[in-house]
């Protein structure tokens, strides 16, 4: 059968990268297949090589996620592999029912993991194949370069900030969060927003919210309000972390952002403090990319 030109790219374009990877993750070798009569499509993982050590033996415990996106429901796993930066999986997976049309619409995704008895899985890499690429009837295999996972994309946060000279009340309303990065081994957080006023590099009053459990777009509605005299509204600060609470050890870092009038952590938050000072008394709101560190 001639491969197939016709078809819509509206869904897999984001997913269309030939990049090179900036940081060696290892390898993925796996193939495919297509069963006409059984509209089935066939996927053979069979192994990995120079998968990073993730461990402390210097090892890692690798299997891999497969999910033929967007249909996130529908996700299937190769059995894990111990202590092993080279596995052998040679596993086959079957998706039935996918007619040749609908398989041009989708994403084939293998995300690598390092197993992980006492916490979450660790990342080590993923491959994304838009179907629409390949000639199933060639009965194709690949080595792909894993592209290592995106440390970044923390979440962003709904914030708004409003001052009022006459009284030198500053405030702070953290409103809502969505897509937060997922700490916890269910694949959610418990996130909780805790803040400190600064003056350069000296913290004079912190505040926290409440912790929102299981979720990774909590809705917090809280305001703090903050005496800062107008000769100092300048020279103050507000560190903004999105924490993920945790019962057993120390919470963790989420991603944060630093509001500030010069020096604020990225040119949006350097803008709405700017804007919350020229526009005295108004409410500004602003969505913010939270930072890593």
């Amino acid at each position: 059968m001639a491969f197939l030109q016709s078809r819509s790219i509206s869904l897999v374009d984001m997913y269309i990268d030939n990049s090179e990877p900036v940081e060696n993750v290892g390898q993925i070798h796996f193939s495919l297949e297509y069963d006409f009569q059984n509209t089935t499509l066939i996927l053979r993982i069979l192994m990995a090589k120079e998968l990073p050590a993730k461990d402390i033996s210097g090892t890692s415990d690798p299997y891999v996620r497969v999910t033929l996106l967007p249909d996130k429901k529908h996700r299937l796993e190769t059995k894990i592999k111990r202590r092993t930066l080279n596995p052998r999986w040679n596993e086959t997976f079957y998706f039935e029912g996918f007619p040749i049309q609908k398989l041009q619409s989708r994403v084939l995704h293998l995300h690598v993991f390092d197993y992980d008895r006492f916490s979450r899985d660790d990342s080590i890499g993923e491959v994304f194949l838009p179907l629409c690429q390949v000639d199933l009837s060639e009965k194709p295999s690949f080595w792909k370069a894993l592209k290592p996972p995106a440390k970044d994309k923390c979440g962003e946060l709904l914030t708004s900030l409003c001052y009022h000279p006459s009284n030198s009340v500053l405030t702070l309303t953290l409103l809502k969060a969505r897509n937060l990065k997922a700490k916890d081994i269910n694949g959610k957080s418990d996130p909780y927003v805790k803040v400190w006023l600064q003056f350069g590099d000296k913290r004079i009053e912190k505040r926290k919210t409440p912790i929102f459990k299981c979720t990774l777009n909590p809705v917090f509605n809280e305001s703090f309000s903050f005496n800062v005299p107008w000769e100092k509204i300048r020279e103050c600060s507000l560190d903004v972390m999105v924490m993920d609470f945790d019962n057993i050890g120390r919470n963790e870092l989420i991603g944060r952002i630093l509001l500030a009038g010069k020096n604020g952590s990225g040119a949006s938050e350097t803008k709405h403090w700017q804007d919350m000072i020229t526009k005295p008394r108004q409410t500004i709101v602003q969505w913010h990319r939270l930072k890593p560190e």
